[in-house]
Order: C-alpha cells, then structure tokens, then sequence
C-alpha cells in the first residue's frame, strides 16, 4: 500500500521515521473497525433516514470490543453541496444527474456542517475512537467513501492512516450500506487491505440493490460476515 504514497515523501518517512520498519500500533491483530455514517440525519426522524437505521447502533456498540482500532466517518457537507437537489433549480431529490460528468443521486439536503443533523448519534459509543474522517466538504463533488471523493480527486487520508498503524484488516459497517458503506468497502480493497462487511451491523436504503452491490464486492474479494462471527 505504501507505494501510493508521493516517492519523496515515502523515502523521507523511512529515513527520519524507520517508515515500514515499525509498527506505531501496539498489538498483534492489526485490525479496524470502521463505523459509516451514524449521525442523525441517517436515523429516523432524519432527512435522509435509513429504514431501521438506529437498529444497528447496539450491535456497533458491542462488537467493538473486537477491534484494536475503531474509525468513524462522518459526512460534513456544506449547505451549498451540489450533491443537494435544493442547489439544482426544478430538480427534486432522488434525481439523477450529470455532475462533472458522472452520474450523481440528487439528495435531500443532510449532514449540513455544524447541524444536529451532521451530528454523530449521542446513542453510538465513541470513546474507543481514535479517529473521525469527516468527508463531503467539497460542494463539487460528492463523497461516499471514507477513503476518497466519488472522482478521487482527492484523499481523505484514511489510508495513510491504517498504513501507519499497521492495520491490514478492515471491518465496515454503518449506514447506508448501498453507498457510503459499500464504496468505503471497495476501495478498502483497491488499497489492498483485506476487508469484510459487517452485515448485521448495516443498513441500507434500498435493500434490493444492497444484495446486488454485495456480490459485487464478494467477486472483488471482500467478505460478508455478521458480528456474532467475531
């Protein structure tokens, strides 16, 4: 994975900070849990509410007792984000269109910086967390991944993360499982870690196209488990 790293910067982390050579993360598991999207704009009540979203939060809550390293991930988009059919004249939400050339989802407005909605739910635990990745704040381009931007413009940092922690493994779960979750989970494995999702930990939106998109990812490699697996 380090390879993707700018050559410059790589051979100056090896030479001042033995770079690949150490571990900076104690422990012999080398695992993370990554949390999608648990903020209440997702949960019921929310503009953007997935079905029975709130369902998963006590399974997250136990199983991260599992994990060495929890991350979470939160969308934090300006009120002005493209990715909103209030910044497209006549559009509603659930409209497709093109934006910056690809095909965009229309969203009802959510996760606007600073809201209660953005907020992450006061019901997940996070004392463990040792990370928040906040994502969507380019009001050009939308961002499911907790990895990159849909045009991967740009990197949220997340890998170097993981990398430097010495994480090969990744667990995902959270909402919505056909998006944010399902794009974190595939370019987890373009980065080459191992990686599953956490089924009984995830919602989607539309349950349908989740099933589709979870073949998808098991022919790329990824694992589908349920947390009492663990």
């Amino acid at each position: 994975m380090s390879n993707t790293l700018p050559s410059k910067l790589m051979q100056r982390l090896k030479d001042e900070f033995l770079f690949e050579e150490k571990s900076y993360f104690e422990g012999q598991s080398n695992t993370a849990l990554i949390i999608i999207d648990i903020q209440n704009d997702f949960l019921p009540g929310g503009s953007l509410a997935v079905p029975d979203g709130d369902e998963i939060i006590p399974i997250i809550n136990k199983l991260q007792k599992h994990f060495d390293l929890i991350v979470i991930t939160q969308d934090w988009h300006p009120v002005n984000h493209k990715s909103f059919a209030s910044s497209h004249k006549n559009k509603e939400p659930y409209e497709i269109i093109k934006l910056n050339g690809s095909d965009q989802v229309l969203w009802p407005t959510h996760c606007v910086q600073n809201s209660e909605g953005a907020s992450i739910s006061a019901s997940l635990e996070t004392k463990r967390a040792s990370l928040i990745i906040r994502k969507g704040m380019n009001p050009e381009i939308d961002s499911y991944s907790g990895f990159f931007d849909n045009e991967k413009r740009n990197s949220t940092g997340l890998m170097g993360y993981l990398t430097e922690k010495n994480v090969n493994k990744v667990s995902i779960c959270g909402l919505a499982g056909d998006f944010c979750v399902y794009y974190t989970a595939m370019d987890a494995l373009d980065l080459g870690f191992d990686v599953e999702i956490l089924v009984d930990a995830t919602k989607p939106i539309n349950v349908d196209e989740f099933k589709i998109k979870l073949e998808t990812f098991k022919e790329k490699g990824g694992k589908v488990v349920e947390s009492k697996m663990l």
